[in-house]
């Protein structure tokens, strides 16, 4: 879509070359075109930075909040991190296009907000950390479940970027169990769930059923459900895609089944 009301758009090349005042940020821009956008008239262009997308290291994965998903899911990983191979679950969660995937990027999926954003769910599920650019030139680091508060809202504020998540190699060594479900083939995300057996327990990322994405930690397969029931009744989420009350059974039903998985090994 043409984007009528958009003057400038411009391309930093380094951090000191982005302007400090409110401007809306420009990566894949899958979202942005997708719809008008009367209160923009100017972007910002990050991947003229040029980050580099994916950085392996001893301590875990860095992923730019410009890395595509396509490279996010074709990049070779350590064999013991295991837990990437939820990554093209998650890709495919988003039911779009490879054309799509080579343009979306991790960091506009999580910044978007969504509740079914199935990269805020891989985020979640495995201890993702954010680090932030504010416009002062500092940086600021914080949680996926600190960072969405709700549908498209999060606590980054006016001129602050998503830099990159931290994935640590922990939690990449580690078993995972992914399980989604949406009311048609192709549907949006109604409830996407992924488990992680951790060396005291296990941890439950719920996202999409909820209006923000919620961790739960566990002790034993038997308190799964009522970790789930304690999730306060306003968190469940209905829009065209599920109602709240639907949502929260399929969350329950789904959770017991990632767990009990896990609890196999």
């Amino acid at each position: 879509m043409d984007l009528h009301t958009i003057d400038h758009i411009l391309s930093p090349r380094t951090r000191t070359d982005i302007p400090v005042d409110a401007a809306a940020i420009l990566a894949g821009g899958t979202w942005i075109y997708s719809e008008p956008q009367p209160a923009i008239n100017r972007l910002i262009d990050i991947t003229a930075l040029k980050w580099d997308p994916l950085t392996i290291t001893e301590h875990g994965l860095d992923i730019a909040a410009t890395c595509t998903i396509e490279q996010l899911i074709s990049a070779d990983y350590p064999a013991e991190w295991g837990a990437t191979k939820m990554f093209r679950q998650c890709a495919d969660a988003l039911a779009a296009s490879i054309k799509v995937w080579n343009t979306a990027t991790v960091g506009g999926n999580i910044c978007l907000a969504l509740p079914a954003g199935s990269m805020i769910a891989l985020a979640a599920a495995l201890e993702g950390t954010l680090t932030i650019w504010r416009p002062d030139g500092s940086d600021r680091t914080t949680t996926i479940t600190e960072f969405v508060t709700g549908p498209q809202q999060t606590t980054l504020q006016p001129g602050e970027i998503l830099r990159s998540v931290h994935l640590p190699a922990a939690a990449l060594r580690q078993h995972v169990v992914f399980r989604r479900i949406s009311q048609a083939p192709q549907g949006r995300s109604g409830a996407l769930l992924i488990g992680r057996a951790t060396e005291t327990g296990y941890v439950l990322a719920i996202t999409a059923a909820t209006d923000r994405p919620i961790l739960i930690g566990l002790g034993s397969p038997g308190a799964t459900q009522p970790a789930v029931n304690g999730i306060p009744q306003q968190r469940w989420y209905t829009d065209p895609h599920g109602e709240a009350d639907w949502r929260q059974h399929v969350t329950t039903l789904l959770a017991q089944d990632i767990i009990a998985e896990l609890a196999k090994d």
